[in-house]
């Protein structure tokens, strides 16, 4: 049983009595905000580039145009901070089709009849509809697959059809990236809910995507284990959901993030390719680890269907304080002596300002101050250990140790499960208080502790009456979510935007801890992304895709000797059989730009180059889809075919006929990309 406390200052005693108890900035115009669909707008020299994703689907224009379409809606957006810059630019992309009603046809064939293909207008209206009402799209089908098989059957109709799609579980995201931005076609995920096994001895739960986080705490209880990630919409969102956006929650200081917990999961491509992952080891060092592209990939690599995770032991003795501080500095102190002295007990570690509090107080009822008097900062420490006295004592003296020090000024513990409750309920009801309160705008940062409150402080001093500014969040982990409350929206936002995201850029922080990109901040990326890594957004989600693609499926006579570089890539290229290069093992090194796929990547030969009339001494290759005939609908498994086509139609082994004369003007390190390069012959 948890024991309710009040603590005072009052000499050097504690007296008890049982009463009550969250800089640099995108490029200009390279890349359109992204949601949990897939589109983004991308311009350059006449072309367009489209990029997708689950809350953050980043897909290109190629040969896998299905999977998210999110992005499309956003001109359908009202203006909310940074979903409304680009919104009025973004255009349905025409080379995705319209859904026809032979289309339809064939979802309710494969999935069983109209009950799991939704038409309904009401029901749409619900799906197209983010949980804040912010964002809106306007899809008129919404699928409801059971199996990994349907899942798989319908992206790959999407695919031939070019139908993009939107993946959805429950809709619980606050950043936009769950609902469709155009028409996309929505695949729910939420009858897949079953449990799949259990192993009571190692903790390892394998379930489906549409698992509910609730349900499955529910599951484990009885059986003595605990989910290790816990969160305000525990009782609507999906694991699946929860995996793709990496969401941190109440007691990451306990249990870590999903890279650590998640040990295996399936997922489908945007052709339909079911990627089994589902391992259940905590230790398998039998090469790349692919989870962990799709965990906060945000859908941009696929549709996650099942999910092995490892659960904890559900200890005996929980204790949850709620206390009151003067100041900011004291909370920091405050956490340093919690992980001090509570250490292998300390489970969460939560702060809310009193902005935060008196929002709460006035807009959600039943909701009163555990502690008497009214102060700046409330703190909640959750304990969670196997010795009930062990544990309370501990915590107790604690707190003690603490109000000598001066760092805490109230506090209660919970006596019950219902006072506990009660305690969480103010820190996880803010988001739900914000929205009865009118407009608002939220933002999910990371930055040193150091640091949290004072973008807080400043944002006050930059608004002035204007809006209230807030701040709550995890403090263990040091995320905190900024929200500015006012009565309507207007061009405050201007204030607000980019001043949040230059501000968390200069003091080396991430403008996404744990809520993803969505529609919201796809645009705002490179606040937190340093120009070091050389790609934009879409480069890298472009990337991450081929790379999964490479290593389950790569093309024939290729191998990608993977390195820690994302931007070059190294390929083996074995000479076909019955071919003058037969047996002949060559490497190409492949540079990807910044703005691939928009433009094309620079490829050459290692040293040694094959002898090739096409091929020159330094690597250099005279092939046109190098060059002008690139397009974003390539990819680099499209090169490398290219180039093996081109080696397995010579008929001689010879330089090219110019070779020494180009090698002569082409000296420093100059790229093909430089040469003007007229191609008179398709034939090698």
């Amino acid at each position: 049983m948890m024991m309710i406390r009040r603590w005072r200052r009052s000499g050097d005693f504690l007296r008890s009595a049982c009463k009550s108890l969250s800089s640099l900035r995108q490029k200009h115009n390279s890349m359109s905000p992204s949601v949990s669909g897939f589109v983004n707008r991308y311009e350059s020299k006449g072309k367009t580039f489209e990029s997708n994703a689950w809350n953050d689907h980043n897909r290109e224009l190629d040969d896998h145009p299905c999977v998210g379409g999110n992005l499309w809606m956003m001109q359908q957006y009202k203006s909310f901070g940074s979903s409304s810059s680009s919104a009025s630019k973004l255009q349905r992309n025409p080379l995705f089709s319209s859904l026809e009603p032979r289309d339809v046809s064939f979802f309710n064939e494969i999935l069983g009849g109209e009950k799991y293909v939704v038409q309904d207008e009401e029901r749409l209206e619900t799906a197209n509809t983010d949980w804040m009402h912010k964002y809106k799209g306007s899809s008129k089908l919404m699928l409801l697959p059971k199996t990994t098989e349907e899942v798989s059957q319908i992206l790959k109709y999407c695919d031939s059809r070019s139908l993009a799609v939107v993946p959805q579980g429950g809709n619980t995201g606050l950043v936009g990236g769950s609902v469709p931005v155009f028409d996309e076609v929505i695949i729910n995920v939420g009858l897949m809910n079953k449990v799949l096994s259990f192993d009571e001895v190692s903790g390892v739960l394998v379930c489906e995507a549409g698992c509910i986080l609730e349900n499955l705490a529910t599951f484990l209880d009885p059986k003595g284990f605990v989910m290790p990630l816990d969160l305000g919409a525990k009782g609507s969102c999906h694991i699946g959901g929860n995996v793709s956006t990496n969401a941190g929650g109440l007691r990451l200081i306990r249990y870590g993030s999903l890279h650590g917990t998640v040990l295996g999961l399936e997922a489908v491509t945007a052709n339909g390719n079911v990627l089994d992952m589902l391992g259940t080891l905590r230790k398998d060092n039998t090469g790349y680890d692919l989870k962990h592209l799709f965990i906060g990939s945000e859908g941009s690599l696929g549709i996650v269907t099942k999910v092995s995770i490892l659960t904890q032991p559900k200890m005996s003795s929980v204790n949850l304080a709620f206390i009151a501080c003067k100041d900011f500095l004291s909370c920091q102190k405050l956490l340093v002596e919690a992980k001090r002295n509570l250490g292998e007990i300390l489970s969460a570690f939560e702060f809310l300002d009193n902005n935060s509090m008196d929002l709460v107080l006035n807009h959600l009822d039943g909701v009163r101050n555990p502690v008497s008097s009214s102060e700046n900062f409330y703190i909640l420490i959750e304990t969670t250990g196997s010795g009930e006295t062990y544990d309370r004592e501990k915590l107790e003296a604690f707190l003690l140790k603490s109000l000598e020090q001066g760092l805490v000024s109230d506090g209660v513990i919970a006596q019950d499960i219902n006072q506990a409750s009660s305690f969480w309920r103010i820190r996880e009801g803010i988001t739900e208080a914000l929205q009865k309160a009118g407009a608002f705008y939220k933002y999910d940062l990371s930055l040193p502790v150091e640091e949290i409150y004072n973008i807080v402080n400043d944002l006050r001093g930059r608004l002035g009456d204007l809006a209230n500014v807030m701040g709550y969040g995890h403090l263990g982990d040091g995320n905190l979510h900024l929200n500015i409350s006012a009565s309507e929206y207007n061009d405050k936002a201007s204030l607000i935007e980019p001043y949040v995201y230059e501000w968390t850029s200069k003091h080396r922080g991430s403008i996404s801890a744990e809520h993803g990109l969505g529609v919201m901040k796809a645009n705002e990326i490179f606040y937190s992304k340093s120009p070091e890594t050389g790609l934009t957004k879409i480069a890298t989600n472009r990337l991450q895709k081929e790379f999964v693609e490479w290593q389950t499926n790569p093309p024939a006579g290729f191998k990608h000797r993977v390195s820690d570089n994302l931007q070059r890539w190294t390929i083996e290229v074995k000479g076909a059989p019955g071919t003058l290069y037969a047996n002949e093992t060559y490497q190409l090194q492949v540079e990807f730009p910044e703005h691939y796929p928009m433009e094309a990547p620079q490829v050459i030969f290692q040293h040694p180059a094959p002898l090739h009339p096409h091929v020159y001494s330094n690597g250099h290759i005279c092939l046109d889809v190098l060059y002008g005939s690139w397009s974003p609908a390539m990819r680099l498994s499209s090169i490398c075919l290219s180039i093996l086509s081109m080696l397995s139609s010579s008929a001689v082994k010879q330089k090219p006929k110019d070779n020494d004369h180009y090698l002569k003007n082409c000296k420093n390190g100059r790229s093909p990309k430089e040469t003007r390069w007229r191609f008179h012959d398709d034939k090698a």
